[in-house]
């Protein structure tokens, strides 16, 4: 089975004006997609909007309600971060369905694993705020969809963004049936993410942060990731795998600056490939977070992508 890709052009309709987070990040890729040919060894999956109730599943109705008033009024900030367009709500509504259409294909065989080249992110966005760019958390809501319509109990979520995703962390705290593993510059925004931070309750070491320094080396970084996908993630035996997958960790990175660049992706997707092989029939969806040097960006996508699909990296 081919690897899906999910993009619509209404990712492009959330403007953001001079902003890092633009439009460019996913068109410039499409364009690198058709370019190199990559995107027609792809399936295009078409994302459908999710509905309130979906939303519900994990935010609040009062914040859902916050950013359609905010769009509806012709665009703003969600906070200082965060600026939404007159259809940002519509493309972040695509932006979760998406990824649920992904995920239904990938359940139903007829990919083996997808990509979402989706925007607006989501990993920061909490229960009860749109922040960091984020306005609804595309992953956890992804997570509780194929738990509640597909009945899995054991889901895997590896983030590699150079930021902590605070809202996925947040929202399954104390959630046994979710291992949630984060990679990440530290300290830096949005605070949150220290090896400490392992969950409460029934949850309790379900939460497993490896912060980094901002002076890491590669070697050591790839040391510590490999070091949980092969141990405490493995042993979880999770049934699908869902990656944050955020780019501003590569070297370049006008945000992130960190030690990553395409063989590290590449090989992280490996590792995680390897995982998902192993107990959850190869069933994997990443979703794109952060990553904002245009020029580098592209090609770091399509190695992720490549790999995916069983392939050596790309060049630049």
């Amino acid at each position: 089975m081919p690897t899906g890709l999910v993009y619509d052009p209404i990712y492009l309709a959330h403007k953001t004006g001079n902003h890092p987070e633009r439009p460019e990040r996913v068109s410039e890729t499409m364009r690198r997609f058709e370019a190199t040919g990559l995107l027609g060894r792809l399936r295009l999956i078409k994302p459908r909007a999710a509905t309130l109730e979906e939303l519900l599943m994990v935010h609040g109705e009062e914040m859902v309600e916050a950013v359609f008033a905010e769009c509806d009024s012709g665009g703003g900030f969600m906070d200082m971060d965060t600026p939404v367009s007159s259809r940002s709500g519509e493309a972040a509504l695509k932006a979760v369905g998406g990824l649920f259409e992904a995920a239904d294909r990938i359940l139903a065989g007829e990919v083996d694993n997808a990509m979402a080249l989706v925007r607006p992110p989501g990993h920061h966005a909490t229960p009860t705020q749109s922040m960091g760019f984020c306005l609804f958390n595309n992953v956890a809501l992804c997570a509780r969809h194929l738990q509640k319509r597909h009945g899995l109990e054991r889901i895997l979520i590896v983030d590699w963004d150079v930021h902590h995703g605070n809202g996925t962390q947040e929202i399954f705290y104390d959630d046994p049936t979710v291992l949630y593993f984060s990679t990440h510059r530290y300290p830096f925004y949005p605070g949150t993410g220290s090896a400490e931070e392992t969950g409460t309750g029934r949850g309790k070491g379900f939460t497993i942060n490896r912060p980094m320094a901002s002076d890491v080396k590669a070697d050591e970084f790839m040391r510590r990731f490999r070091e949980v996908i092969e141990g405490p993630a493995a042993d979880f035996r999770p049934e699908f795998v869902l990656i944050s997958a955020g780019f501003d960790g590569y070297v370049g990175d006008p945000l992130g600056a960190f030690c990553l660049d395409a063989p590290e992706f590449a090989e992280m997707t490996r590792l995680v490939k390897a995982l998902a092989d192993g107990s959850a029939k190869g069933r994997i969806l990443s979703a794109l977070e952060g990553g904002y040097d245009l020029s580098a960006l592209p090609s770091l996508i399509e190695v992720h992508v490549k790999a995916l699909m069983g392939e050596g990296e790309a060049k630049r």
